[in-house]
């Protein structure tokens, strides 16, 4: 969401970020709006104080016996009554059309993120350790977990359809290890708050990080009107919405391991091998709130600590920039990490560590208050994923397989695992 305040004074800023979004000029429509909206309020409130004025004329005409007077300004209130009453209600109708508006538009992108189309114009910026090298063709994830006969497509699809995947025994376990490792590593080593949120948040909660309206049908909604989370930021991030808060409590760090789930609407044809894009997913997310002047370093820290994940976990991978045209619809500066997978001989993401400005906070409007100040401020948000637990899976059993088929554990996942090393058919 935007100030309407910043568009007005400086459109033509707002139309060329805008533009980069690849959308047309915006600013005039925006105006329109916001003009209608301010001359109809303009008018209600002249005629709330003709209203007051008309009814102290009825008590100085009485009082003076004048009762035409006393009549004529009883007629003129209850002209001024009507008008209000349809005048409150149109300007809600178009107050709500502006809000419309403006929450359907994309977060202006930073300075320094790149312009292009596609992830073919995302930029590289590192990246860390080797290839793997293998003296067999290395397999996808779903040969190994179908060999091994602990990842099962078919169980699944009996139970609930494509696009789930049914894990059992040791890649069940491993799964589970994955996301107690990235928990405790980052609330004992990254100093990040541990939270358990609900997996079904009302409208205003998708709303206020900018899923709703426009991704609706990327969504899973219940038949009471409340929506399965497609990740947790949402939770986690609206844990200060309609709050202001005190400087010295920022910067708020978050983790939490949950379920998510996703209709993946506009996906299909792809990745229906394997579980790379399921409707059902486990993920470790990173939230941040903090002030405007410490959200770019925030996001570095951010993806510092889910590429720690990666390094430990002893996995090959980049980090790309996002150009305008791959960017999130809140984000204004978004980093991908992609792991490298050797049965597929590519990069896949694995995690998105996105800063968004105060983009989100004026949808939820949470603020805080900067010290020596008076005025509330809108917070920075950001959000990452610490990593997807699914996907560091598939990497793990891709870059850790052996010649048989069984599965090397790292080694920092072993005390999870109950000492095991390999993961072997039954």
């Amino acid at each position: 969401m935007f100030d309407i305040k910043w568009i007005r004074d400086s459109p033509q800023a707002f139309d060329e970020g805008m533009s980069r979004r690849g959308l047309g000029p915006q600013a005039a429509r925006i105006l329109d709006l916001d003009d209608a909206r301010r001359e109809h309020v303009a008018k209600v409130q002249d005629a709330q104080q003709a209203r007051n004025a008309a009814s102290k004329k009825i008590g100085a005409a009485k009082a003076q016996g004048d009762e035409a007077a006393a009549q004529a300004a009883i007629d003129e209130v209850a002209k001024l009554k009507s008008f209000l009453q349809s005048g409150e209600e149109k300007e809600r109708e178009l107050s709500a059309a502006l809000t419309d508006a403006l929450s359907t538009l994309d977060n202006i992108p930073a300075d320094d993120v790149p312009d292009g189309d596609d992830e073919a114009d995302n930029v590289e910026t590192h990246r860390h350790g080797e290839q793997p090298v293998f003296d067999f063709e290395p397999k996808e994830h779903w040969e190994l977990g179908e060999t091994l006969g602990q990842m099962d497509f078919d169980a699944a699809a009996k139970l609930s359809g494509s696009r789930f995947v049914v894990l059992n025994r040791g890649l069940a376990r491993l799964e589970r290890a994955l996301g107690q490792f990235m928990v405790d590593l980052h609330t004992e080593e990254h100093g990040y708050s541990e939270v358990a949120p609900p997996v079904l948040v009302r409208s205003e909660v998708l709303f206020g990080v900018g899923t709703l309206p426009k991704f609706e049908d990327d969504l899973f909604k219940t038949s009471d009107g409340r929506y399965l989370i497609p990740t947790s930021e949402a939770p986690l991030t609206n844990l200060v919405r309609e709050s202001i808060l005190n400087e010295d409590y920022l910067p708020r760090r978050y983790t939490a391991l949950t379920n998510c789930f996703r209709a993946e609407a506009g996906s299909a044809g792809r990745d229906t091998r394997g579980m790379l894009r399921q409707h059902q997913f486990a993920k470790c997310e990173l939230v941040s709130i903090t002030t405007p002047d410490e959200s770019d370093a925030e996001q570095q820290r951010m993806v510092g600590c889910a590429e720690e994940v990666l390094k430990r976990l002893g996995l090959h991978y980049r980090v790309v920039k996002l150009c305008t045209g791959d960017l999130g619809f809140s984000a204004r500066r978004t980093l991908d990490i992609e792991v490298w997978l050797p049965g597929q001989d590519t990069f896949r993401e694995i995690s998105s560590c996105s800063t968004c400005g105060d983009f989100q906070a004026r949808r939820m409007n949470a603020r805080y208050r900067p010290e020596g100040e008076k005025q509330p401020v809108h917070v920075h948000t950001l959000n990452g994923s610490g990593i997807a637990v699914g996907r560091a899976l598939i990497a793990v059993m891709e870059n850790y397989q052996n010649a048989d088929g069984s599965i090397r554990v790292p080694e920092v996942l072993q005390p999870y695992m109950g000492g095991k090393t390999v993961i072997e058919a039954a």
